[in-house]
């Protein structure tokens, strides 16, 4: 098969939700009706043998939440998908920003109890942000639930954009029967059970409507009413108006029962966009210019998205995940690290069933490939076969929240640093060395970061450490036009300055006054509350 024609095959998705909508149970789901995996976990049996496929870290097993993104490849009707699970707890908001800057298309999973929540709604921003097609899923029919009418009104104020019903549901909760096919024009017969598939489920055409409902009475008369309503008031399916996320279609189901799901893994292959073009930026005497990158180029570039450190408690290893934006990656290939024009030999690179990884023969465009390494390779790092150019848009929010670190036992001094610049590297917190000597300092974006960097630094890196409430409450990057305005700067704060994981220079204040009086009296410095901006700026300088 051509390159092209490999690229085309490809899907890649993130399924985004608030916490406890059940997409974690889709995830498993999806992975099930494609072959992938055999059996799925139940996600709420946390002391059970069996988790959830996706959540493999020790601390998502004992609180039964994802806390980290993972990565998930499956094949289904010849198309490669890639599947990419976010942790849906705010507090690890900046893991699923970034998530979504490597993906084509978003899975919006919605509870039909509580329609759309605060953490969709911050998570559908970041999908508008960069224009991001967004397939909706309303889970949970099989429960005491609101009206879809209601459902679809919230879904379409949220998201700005009309919604198309794919599916409809007839009745809910004891009373659900099931749910109407817009574009098959039969209703597919709910049963109860998380052993059941899809050739399992009864399917009646529209055409035998005396039979539906001699079965399925009132319900099934209020549903084709209210389906009327719906499809009356929402435009006709535009395939170009959603790929340009002006349209949300709309699916309903029970992800804990398999009912449902076969509809949204068919649409992902039907309706949700292949590989698309990715900008990239290329700084030409000392002026940033953008470039267009075609998914198709022979070129091979790449952008690591995620870290992870410890994904094999046996190894210690560290990977980095790498979405791939143009070309072909094949072992053994020459590859650069843009940031620091280094090579990059990874030990090996794998594709992912979770935890489970396979040897990479090779990779295509959109396709999320694990390169192993000891170091050398941060978030945001755009990885090519030696074409100079650096992709942009990798999110790093300034930190509300900080904490002092203390180590119980000095002798572990060592296992701490190590422990706190792979953390930091990773981004599962960011952490400041303060110039002028002292604790290391822990920045996040919510409380439960803090939990977690404190449970993995004990039982990843054997150190027992405290925290406790430090000055800070929030920090900025900062740049300058000139060397030698840095260094005024600098010399004007020393107490305040301090460095990140990637070593860029940050101002640490106690108040939101501190940045305005020390923007007023240095205005020729420049305050960033994006890591990535403040990248670019030094870059430019």
């Amino acid at each position: 098969m051509s390159h092209a024609a490999e690229t085309r095959r490809r899907r890649t998705f993130a399924i985004i939700s608030h916490p406890d909508a059940g997409k974690t149970t889709l995830t498993e789901k999806l992975l099930l009706f494609s072959g992938a995996i055999q059996i799925a976990g139940s996600v709420k049996a946390r002391k059970a043998s069996r988790h959830a496929t996706s959540d493999w870290m020790e601390i998502e097993k004992q609180r039964g939440i994802s806390v980290a993104s993972s990565v998930m490849q499956m094949v289904y009707r010849d198309h490669v998908i890639n599947l990419l699970d976010t942790p849906g707890h705010k507090d690890f908001s900046e893991d699923t920003y970034r998530v979504l800057t490597a993906v084509d298309s978003a899975l919006m999973v919605i509870d039909a109890a509580n329609g759309v929540e605060a953490q969709t709604r911050r998570l559908i921003e970041v999908c508008r942000q960069r224009d991001t097609p967004i397939i909706t899923f309303v889970n949970k029919m099989d429960r005491e639930v609101r009206d879809p009418l209601d459902i679809l009104d919230e879904v379409e104020r949220e998201l700005g954009m009309p919604c198309v019903p794919m599916t409809w549901p007839v009745g809910q909760g004891k009373r659900f029967g099931g749910i109407i096919n817009l574009r098959t024009r039969a209703m597919t017969v709910f049963q109860a059970g998380s052993e059941k598939r899809p050739q399992d489920f009864e399917v009646i055409p529209l055409t035998e409507r005396d039979k539906l409902i001699a079965r399925f009475g009132d319900a099934f008369i209020a549903a084709e009413e209210s389906m009327e309503l719906a499809v009356g008031a929402s435009p006709a399916w535009d395939h170009d108006a959603f790929l340009a996320a002006k349209q949300t279609p709309v699916f309903f189901g029970s992800g804990v029962n398999n009912f449902g799901v076969m509809e949204v893994l068919d649409a992902l292959v039907d309706m949700a966009p292949a590989p698309r073009p990715r900008t990239s930026s290329v700084v030409v005497n000392k002026e940033v210019r953008e470039q267009v990158i075609q998914p198709e180029d022979n070129t091979f570039a790449g952008v690591v998205f995620k870290v992870q450190a410890n994904m094999d408690a046996n190894h210690r290893d560290r990977i980095a995940f790498v979405r791939v934006a143009s070309g072909k990656y094949t072992p053994g290939m020459k590859l650069k690290v843009q940031r620091t024009s280094k090579e990059l030999r990874p030990t090996s690179v794998v594709t992912f069933l979770s935890q489970r990884r396979e040897a990479v023969d090779e990779a295509y465009a959109g396709d999320i490939i694990g390169f192993t390494t000891h170091g050398g390779v941060q978030l945001g790092d755009t990885i090519t076969d030696g074409a100079n150019l650096q992709f942009t848009g990798l999110p790093f929010f300034a930190p509300e929240m900080f904490m002092t670190v203390v180590l119980k036992n000095p002798l572990r001094t060592k296992q701490l640093q190590q422990g706190l610049a792979q953390l930091g590297e990773e981004g599962a917190i960011q952490v400041f060395k303060p110039d002028a000597g002292g604790n290391m300092l822990l920045g996040a974006v919510g409380q439960l970061q803090f939990e977690v960097v404190q449970h993995r630094l004990k039982t990843e890196y054997d150190c027992d450490i405290r925290l406790e409430g430090c000055q800070y409450t929030g920090a900025r990057w900062i740049s300058a036009d000139t060397p030698q305005q840095l260094r005024e700067f600098e010399n004007a704060y020393p107490l305040r300055m301090a460095h990140d994981a990637a070593d860029a220079l940050a101002y640490l204040c106690s108040s939101p006054y501190d940045v305005r009086l020390a923007q007023e009296r240095f205005p020729k410095i420049h305050f960033h509350p994006l890591r990535e901006h403040a990248g670019l700026a030094l870059q430019g300088a």
